[in-house]
């Protein structure tokens, strides 16, 4: 039997962001022109640029809009890929490829575009983002990126070590870059205002419905719930890496090819304006270049948005509580006692090469996975793509890669290897930092490496 109880996280978003919309759940039979399946940023993007375009489109939600990965994240509005940089990305996928870099260039201004033009508030904040390098070597990486990005003619800057420290109010860092398109948002208001504005434009959104299974048939794509089906002309999987957690055999050459990692998120209780003014002063979002991601924000009350990750068994939020906090006491001695006031978490879904993975279902129906920990400034055009790709736009004109599932061998077992990746990061973070030549660092590190045995 499958639940359609929705129980949201504990988390600052849910907290804070006023209720979405009050939608119907599937029952009985129901027609469309597309169907999108997940009410999350691709799927909900999907929907509104179909409107947009007068395409009739119905939305089947398992839970709310946002109440998966969409709703749970940081909300940090990056217009990169964490790993792959254009080249890359080009070397690849070729024509498709350079099409999809443009598409990822003009990503965050694309979110905060749709943002204005519906009018909805998600405490957006356009201050740019940074990625600081953690040590000497990785400044190799600013430079590499910077290089590629303004090739495309992205707004990309190199900084220095005391750029860095100004912008961010700490000498942890070597230097880095910044775009100044980026940013953040709470990302469960934005889920919910793209809701509210694909229903605007005529949009249908049926939620606590999850699709159990889809099929083609007699031209049709037939999708099914628990109280219901709904058949339609075309056909968008966009459940990204919860692609399995409702119904295995929904889509399983999606959902066995991503690997759902679990990222905690915290928050501060609000900084006073003193503290505040000497940590990230411009309001950036910022994530390093840690394997194990340093990462912070602010929200509209001055709390500072944070998170990180922890292994093995025990009472993991209060571990949390006391890593990030050690970790925001070295990175700002400044902010001094630290008390948080919601910690929660939400899968990222991960691929092997970092490259998200879009597909060709059958005719007319379309899917993909693989956020890589980008999701929320990429799946708006990537929505806007895959309406273009469901109304017969040519592919030689889309920004979609193409590519065949490639599913993870014994993914079962896999899942629950891969979050143990992270004492491999934190052990090659940590060799970076005995590279140098600082004195502090090696003991930093020595102690760090000592502390994990």
């Amino acid at each position: 039997m499958v639940t359609t109880n929705v129980r949201w996280p504990s988390s600052l978003w849910a907290a804070v962001t006023p209720p979405g919309p009050d939608l119907p759940e599937l029952i009985g039979t129901e027609r469309a022109d597309v169907i999108v399946i997940g009410a999350g940023f691709t799927g909900l993007s999907t929907a509104l640029h179909l409107r947009e375009a007068g395409v009739d489109v119905a939305v089947v939600e398992a839970a709310e809009p946002g109440w998966g990965a969409s709703g749970r994240n940081n909300g940090q509005v990056i217009p990169t890929l964490s790993r792959p940089d254009p080249e890359d990305i080009i070397a690849k996928h070729g024509a498709a490829g350079e099409r999809f870099v443009a598409m990822l260039r003009d990503s965050a201004s694309a979110l905060f575009d749709v943002v204005q033009k519906y009018k909805i508030e998600a405490e957006q904040e356009q201050a740019g983002w940074v990625q600081p390098v953690h040590s000497p070597g990785r400044i190799k990486i600013a430079e590499r990126r910077v290089k590629q990005w303004s090739k495309f003619g992205a707004p990309v800057e190199l900084l220095s070590r005391d750029q860095v420290s100004d912008m961010t109010g700490s000498n942890a860092w070597y230097g880095g870059f910044w775009n100044k398109t980026g940013g953040h948002v709470n990302p469960l208001a934005l889920a919910r205002g793209l809701a509210h504005a694909a229903l605007g434009l005529g949009a249908r959104i049926y939620a606590r419905s999850p699709a159990i299974s889809f099929e083609r048939r007699n031209d049709k794509w037939i999708v099914k719930t628990e109280k219901g089906e709904i058949s339609g002309r075309a056909l968008v999987m966009a459940t990204n890496a919860y692609s399995g957690e409702f119904s295995k055999s929904l889509v399983p050459e999606i959902a066995t090819e991503v690997m759902p990692v679990l990222s905690w998120q915290m928050s501060t209780q609000p900084l006073s304006d003193n503290v505040r003014k000497t940590i990230i002063p411009g309001r950036q979002a910022m994530s390093d270049t840690h394997g194990e991601l340093y990462f912070a924000r602010y929200d509209a009350r001055n709390r500072l948005i944070t998170g990180g990750a922890v292994l093995g068994p025990g009472n993991k939020v209060e571990r949390m509580k006391a890593r990030v906090t050690e970790r925001l006491q070295r990175l700002w001695p400044q902010i001094g006692d630290v008390s948080f006031d919601y910690v929660w978490n939400g899968y990222v879904g991960m691929t092997a090469d970092f490259l998200p993975r879009i597909h060709r279902l059958g005719p007319n129906a379309y899917g993909w996975t693989g956020c890589n920990g980008r999701a929320v400034a990429l799946t708006i055009p990537l929505g806007r793509e895959l309406s273009r790709a469901v109304q017969g736009v040519p592919e030689s004109e889309l920004a979609l890669p193409f590519t065949e599932p490639v599913t993870y061998m014994a993914h079962g077992l896999l899942r629950k290897i891969a979050p143990w990746m992270l004492l491999l990061y934190r052990r090659r973070d940590a060799q970076e930092l005995l590279k140098g030549d600082n004195f502090e660092l090696l003991k930093w590190a020595e102690h760090f490496l000592a502390s994990r045995r």
